[in-house]
């Protein structure tokens, strides 16, 4: 059977039809930009120190002296865990005993929070934190594209999917992004804020009657009615006249002959090849997500105001699309993420280096980092759609993507790090990422190449040896094509 892309030239790269898709897919991911990210504000600790209550007797004096001092950005700030032991400083209260002139607060024994908390509200109203009463926020995971990612690949054409990939739903993440600081900052209690970030994506479940399905996907499960249906509805919206027979008969014949063959998450497996490729694809993104997530996550800890770090860390999104979009464009696959990994793997290990009272360079070198590693995160899912065949391609791309939620769920503990070392997860996560751009250099290039249909189409891991079966050395000595070899235009 001729291939897909081959049946439906006659349709355009970029009609009324095709922009229609393009837009409605895009603007389904602006409420991940929302809700990825949202963890920041709905979980933020804000300044805090132990409570006092008011049963203790405690003098004016006494009450504001009751919480020991700590050094933090070169100021003093009250402990957040510790305070002066009640019952001691309440009998220097009853006694009329002055902290400071009469007793050396530094002598005193401290203890732990026994009553709770008191929390800052100059930032915050509430979070989960300050309710729950938790020194360990909760870690909210973004919605996946998943969906998305392998639809646009399937029914896009060559330079329009690229497009899509990058400057189209990327962008439109960052957008949402951006937007979360502006809701956060006008709404700040948790409860109101989960709400309004909330009901936009419950708004997307209207795209269902709006967005058809993928006619390459139909035509690989044999349903070439319902796919032929679509094609002819993409027609008409864009003005033009479809073939009388989109598809030949003589070809649905011979592959209706064929019995259809089910595929499973384990044909991920199933052969050595695809076996390699799913299991470094899963290290690959999962990397990926603890650096992306680790620096987003990280916001807070930057020096200056959290609402202008996050959109920050957000509007360094969009060059980085652009980037991503140009060196797919022209670069190998191979080498733009490589390189996109290295830049924001080796200026995370800088970071350490900048003195203290440089903390603004601190910032500009973590935003650069991100830069690199946002890059390489819009790029792995064009690459990873382009490396699975269209039998296991929406399997392919939700085990890689799983693996990097599995990421995004280690990338907190990452951040906690931070607590021992300031600079400890920025080294941690530039070693990784360095060792994944490594990584990145022994996948198959599918730059140029033409999306595989079947498992046996796909390309072959770089620097590994492959025996020819029995099968394949037949069919070169019979002047065949090789399978890996697919007719229809380079992609």
């Amino acid at each position: 059977m001729r291939d897909y892309e081959e049946v439906t030239a006659f349709l355009g790269e970029w009609g009324p039809f095709q922009r229609l898709i393009f837009f409605l897919l895009s603007a389904s991911i602006i409420p991940n930009g929302f809700n990825g990210m949202s963890v920041v504000f709905l979980t933020g600790t804000p300044e805090h120190h132990c409570r006092v209550p008011d049963t203790a007797n405690l003098s004016s004096a006494w009450r504001n002296h009751s919480i020991p001092l700590v050094r933090q950005d070169d100021r003093e700030v009250p402990h957040s865990c510790r305070r002066y032991r009640l019952a001691t400083i309440s009998n220097f209260s009853a006694l009329g005993l002055e902290p400071g002139r009469d007793v050396d607060l530094e002598q005193l024994e401290q203890e732990s929070c026994l009553d709770g908390w008191e929390f800052s509200q100059d930032v915050y109203l509430s979070t989960i934190v300050t309710e729950a009463w938790a020194r360990s926020p909760t870690t909210w995971q973004h919605l996946s594209w998943v969906w998305p990612s392998s639809w646009r690949t399937e029914i896009l054409g060559k330079s329009i999917r690229i497009i899509f990939s990058t400057l189209g739903v990327c962008i439109f993440y960052a957008f949402g992004f951006m937007v979360l600081p502006l809701f956060a900052y006008f709404i700040r209690d948790w409860r109101m804020l989960l709400l309004a970030l909330t009901v936009p994506g419950v708004l997307c479940a209207a795209l269902w009657w709006f967005i058809p399905e993928s006619p390459r996907w139909l035509i690989s499960q044999g349903r070439y009615k319902e796919a032929e249906v679509i094609i002819r509805k993409a027609a008409k919206i864009n003005g033009i006249v479809a073939p009388s027979t989109i598809f030949d008969p003589s070809e649905l014949q011979d592959l209706r002959s064929k019995k259809q063959q089910s595929h499973r998450i384990l044909d991920l497996f199933r052969t050595r090849n695809i076996r390699i490729v799913t299991i470094m694809s899963i290290i690959l993104w999962l990397t990926i997500a603890v650096g992306y997530f680790g620096l987003s996550l990280d916001t807070p800890n930057l020096h200056g105001d959290i609402y202008l770090n996050c959109f920050l860390s957000a509007v360094v999104e969009v060059p980085a699309y652009v980037l991503a979009w140009l060196l797919l464009q022209h670069v190998p696959r191979r080498y733009s993420m490589a390189t996109a990994l290295f830049l924001g793997g080796s200026v995370l290990l800088f970071v350490q280096l900048v003195p203290p009272d440089l903390y603004y360079l601190a910032t500009v070198l973590v935003m650069i980092g991100k830069f690199g590693i946002t890059s390489a995160f819009s790029m792995v899912y064009v690459y990873t759609a382009e490396l699975y065949p269209t039998v296991v391609r929406n399997m392919g791309v939700g085990v890689s993507s799983t693996a990097s939620r599995l990421g995004s769920i280690l990338s907190p503990y990452f951040v906690y790090l931070g607590d021992y070392d300031r600079f400890l997860p920025y080294i941690l996560m530039g070693s990784l990422t360095i060792l994944t751009a490594i990584l990145t250099l022994f996948f198959p290039e599918s730059f140029g190449s033409p999306l595989p249909d079947t498992i046996d189409q796909m390309l072959r891991v770089k620097g590994i040896k492959y025996r020819q079966t029995p099968s394949q050395t037949r069919m070169l000595k019979d002047g065949e094509e090789s399978p890996t070899i697919l007719k229809s235009t380079a992609f």
